[in-house]
């Protein structure tokens, strides 16, 4: 039962992405490729640099979140700096691996701030794709690669479908979502980013804590509806969609649950994607028959 990840961004929600990938793993699915936005990116690059779902849960449950952002001697201005989430990176992928070291086809989703241009990355060292796919405009610092300037793919393609398709173009792709389902307005709740306490602790008595807030949440609502409409356009043939609500892109999270509700969304999905990866479903996703079910 072979499938394509295509890994979504969301900041700290992506833990949820472990445990999709750990039942993935348990109900016989094999991943075949994986295309990740964000932190669709780093879990995704960490898993195929060879690190299984429970080496990987227990390694962030011992990070420290705050000491991720602090910034580099040589960072471009930002609000917040990349510094420990790097060497944590290297650690775990190690700071030359290229693509071509990894257990399958992967690209990471980021887009050219000088050109506007979304480019999906499948070769170099992989370190630099994922800091280019999690560069968070005005939060994080830009990643320079080459002739590109590179910010977080959520700003173009927060869940890369499109993208995961074409790394295995007769597989199904399963799209992994961190952000809730179009609601009516009127049961929308506000947006919860983050408590500035731990990650701004340093700033949070000032206008600027209140202002990054404000930047975030637009940020929060914009990648939403992007999503949304990505979907509708791309068509994965699985939605999983764990239940993050109360959940903020830089929360000082506690890891196990949200891995713990990634799992729960894919035990919910396994009749779909057994389905996606049956004969009918192979047949039906050749022909372009839209088959797609959403499992929430």
């Amino acid at each position: 039962m072979e499938i394509t990840l295509a890994l979504g961004g969301g900041g700290v929600r992506g833990y949820a992405h472990i445990g999709v990938i750990r039942i993935l793993e348990r109900a016989g699915f094999q991943i075949k490729a994986i295309a990740g936005t964000s932190i669709g990116s780093l879990v995704g690059a960490v898993y195929l640099a060879g690190h299984s779902p429970d080496d990987m849960e227990t390694h962030m449950a011992q990070i420290d979140q705050k000491s991720l952002y602090h910034r580099a001697a040589d960072s471009p201005p930002s609000l917040l700096g990349v510094g420990g989430l790097t060497e944590e990176l290297c650690t775990l992928v190690g700071g030359e691996r290229t693509f071509d070291e990894l257990i399958c086809p992967f690209a990471t989703v980021a887009v050219d701030i000088k050109t506007g241009k979304e480019i999906a990355i499948t070769n170099g060292r992989v370190i630099d794709a994922v800091m280019a796919s999690v560069a968070i405009p005005g939060i994080f610092p830009v990643k320079e690669i080459g002739e590109y300037t590179f910010v977080d793919g959520g700003v173009s393609n927060p869940v890369p479908v499109g993208v995961a398709r074409k790394l295995a173009p007769n597989l199904p792709v399963v799209a992994v979502v961190l952000t809730p389902e179009t609601q009516p307005i009127e049961h929308l709740e506000p947006p919860t980013i983050f408590d500035p306490v731990p990650v701004l602790k340093q700033i949070a008595r000032f206008r600027v804590a209140q202002a990054f807030n404000v930047f975030a949440r637009s940020i929060e609502i914009s990648s939403h509806i992007l999503t949304e409409l990505r979907l509708e356009i791309d068509k994965p043939e699985v939605i999983i969609r764990p239940d993050l609500s109360g959940y903020g892109m830089l929360d000082d999270a506690v890891v196990s649950e949200l891995v713990k509700l990634g799992e729960e969304a894919a035990e919910i999905a396994l009749d779909d994607l057994h389905r996606a990866v049956s004969w009918q479903g192979r047949l039906a996703q050749r022909l372009g028959v839209y088959t797609r079910k959403q499992a929430e």
